[in-house]
């Protein structure tokens, strides 16, 4: 773990932080590659039920340090830049499919990037001011981290194509209205806010949740009877689990269930 990528576990919620606070959490090679290492524990981990990604600073991430990429002093061919960022937005893929539902505390700006990675999570909660862009164009960039494959899924083609062509900056109610984030908080009330939405995931039926979000990927491309075949699979496995017989026992005995991820 690289200190640019904090990570802390707390009853089954594992808090994944981007720390360069200094340059509003802008990626570079090594955050990229901590985000990614980070992504993985996370997937491979028991104890991890759901996960929360936020930013430290009061930002989430502002994309990739252009910064440094323009003062950059070292020339690279272009296979090995193309592999290079190719590495880095594994961190998309791998929380997309992560068997865990992800939480993005979105506050401050999401841009470029940034934005990409944290529409790759399931949930988006939002500050009032944060301010959202796709931000690629105005810097002269097609896009990576997957955001367009998302925007495209999430709003459809001509939005997608709107917001990356015209890149405009959103607000939080815009950006809500659009349907790309889940919910808009007060400033001062986004960390509680998204710290519970992701503990309550956490502490919730993780199997079932990783199911339910696995049939949601596959409808992203499979065929409908593949779908349907997937679902089935995946309703009668969680029909077998202990947490959905504690929530039966729940339901008959008319009190809150206790589930324990298994």
């Amino acid at each position: 773990m690289t200190d640019l990528v904090l990570e802390s576990l707390d009853q089954g919620l594992l808090t994944i932080t981007m720390n360069r606070p200094d340059r509003r959490n802008a990626l570079n090679p090594e955050m990229a590659g901590g985000l990614v290492a980070a992504a993985r524990r996370a997937t491979d981990d028991p104890e991890v039920r759901a996960v929360l990604l936020k930013g430290a600073g009061g930002t989430f991430c502002v994309g990739g340090d252009v910064k440094s990429m323009a003062a950059s002093r070292a020339p690279m061919t272009f296979e090995a830049k193309a592999a290079n960022l190719r590495r880095g937005m594994e961190v998309s893929r791998l929380l997309h499919e992560l068997p865990k539902p992800v939480v993005a505390q979105v506050d401050g700006a999401a841009a470029g990037a940034g934005l990409s990675i944290a529409l790759s999570c399931d949930l988006r909660v939002a500050s009032a001011s944060v301010k959202i862009t796709t931000a690629f164009a105005k810097v002269g960039l097609s896009g990576d981290y997957g955001g367009t494959y998302f925007l495209t899924h999430l709003l459809g083609s001509a939005k997608a194509r709107e917001l990356y062509l015209m890149s405009p900056v959103l607000t939080a109610q815009e950006a809500l209205a659009l349907g790309m984030v889940t919910k808009v908080v007060p400033d001062a009330e986004i960390d509680e806010v998204a710290h519970e939405l992701a503990m309550s995931l956490a502490q919730g039926p993780s199997v079932t949740l990783g199911y339910i979000k696995r049939n949601i990927n596959n409808a992203e491309h499979m065929s409908l009877e593949a779908c349907f075949d997937a679902e089935a699979i995946h309703h009668s496995r969680a029909s077998e689990t202990a947490d959905h017989k504690e929530a039966a026992t729940a339901f008959v005995e008319k009190r809150k269930p206790v589930f324990h991820g298994h």
